[in-house]
């Protein structure tokens, strides 16, 4: 079984990161990964809030679990959590399964930030 990885980067060309994972991995032919690419690091800080880290972190590795019991494992209002749960399925960083269930299917999240003097 392939532990997978995310990397969150805010390069803003996701096209030619996308282009140099597909060639890496037909080359080696093994898993590279997988990459969610922001535009900006504020878009970034406001789709992956405190909060909604808090709920991925608390759902790594713990397999398939309902909103209730999330909520309830993270001291947060169900309804609250529902939604930002909803958030971060169409974010992909966790997934739904067929009968609602929630999981975070990677194994490692990384976050690839770089703050650079201007030119």
């Amino acid at each position: 079984m392939v532990r997978r990885t995310l990397t969150i980067t805010m390069a803003g060309d996701m096209r030619a990161r996308l282009k140099q994972h597909i060639q890496a991995a037909i080359a080696s032919g093994e898993y590279q990964g997988e990459y969610l690419d922001f535009a900006t690091p504020g878009l970034f800080f406001s789709k992956l809030t405190a909060n909604r880290w808090a709920l991925a972190h608390a759902l790594q590795g713990h397999g398939e679990t309902g909103v209730r019991e999330l909520a309830r494992r993270v001291g947060r209002d169900v309804k609250r959590v529902h939604e930002d749960t909803a958030a971060l399925v169409e974010l992909g960083l966790i997934e739904k399964t067929e009968d609602g269930r929630l999981l975070c299917p990677y194994a490692d999240i990384h976050v690839d930030l770089h703050l650079r003097e201007a030119a």
